[in-house]
């Protein structure tokens, strides 16, 4: 089987037009899912393998990169396999594109793996220690925020950058809004190359900006995301909310 994210507005129903597949086989393939009509941004959906297609019609909001991981690809391969579309940035609502017949294997650890959450806790526990030090209350540990800081450092990787701002999801805030996040003040931290969680900290706390997101007194909630690629290397993200 092949993986596809779920995004904002999506539905069981949506994903399985897609792909081509019936819905009576989508929710066989994802037992994980006790309610079918209830599934939320983020969410890693099973797409059966067997079905293939060798074409898709774009839709409106469409771009390549979101087609390109809606059917397991990298946006390289996708584009490879279209020439005809010679700006990759700019496609168009009824476009017929052509979908490589083999998908490549995803270059990240399983995010929900022993080790990503260990370190994920370990970022968080560490900020909070600083927050202590300054006399600061702590933060809680927010699942779904959790979910958004996982989404940007793999996003890291699928889509081969490093920035606050993602070509996917936009902005930290645009990206926290459209997972459903709702809040009155937000910032980010990001990081890539340290081998541990203590390294990433002391990265940021030798950092103004970021050292001030830590110690920010308006923050009460957070979340830890961290993503592994094929070569290793680790990328961090941290997000932190004020409700």
């Amino acid at each position: 089987m092949i993986t596809y994210q779920v995004l904002k507005g999506d539905t069981l129903w949506n994903i399985a037009m897609m792909h081509g597949v019936l819905l009576d086989e989508l929710i066989a393939a994802n037992p994980n899912i006790n309610n079918p009509n209830l599934i939320y941004p983020g969410q890693l959906i099973n797409i059966p393998r067997h079905v293939n297609n060798s074409t898709y019609t774009t839709m409106p909001g469409d771009t390549m990169w979101n087609i390109a991981k809606k059917h397991g690809l990298s946006l390289n391969n996708l584009a490879s396999a279209n020439p005809q579309i010679k700006n990759t940035s700019i496609i168009y609502p009824g476009q017929i594109i052509n979908i490589p017949s083999t998908a490549e294997t995803p270059s990240t650890s399983t995010p929900t793996s022993d080790e990503i959450i260990n370190l994920e806790n370990e970022v968080f526990r560490l900020a909070n220690e600083e927050r202590r030090r300054a006399g600061l209350p702590v933060l809680s540990l927010d699942s779904e925020i959790t979910k958004v800081a996982r989404a940007k450092s793999e996003d890291f990787i699928n889509n081969n950058y490093f920035a606050h701002n993602s070509p996917q999801y936009g902005s930290p805030f645009e990206m926290l809004r459209n997972f459903g996040i709702n809040y009155s003040a937000a910032a980010e931290n990001i990081a890539s190359g340290q081998n541990n969680a203590e390294g990433a900290i002391n990265h940021w706390m030798n950092s103004a900006g970021h050292r001030a997101n830590i110690l920010n007194s308006t923050f009460n909630k957070t979340g830890v995301g961290v993503a592994r690629d094929q070569n290793g290397n680790l990328y961090w993200t941290q997000l932190f909310v004020r409700n």
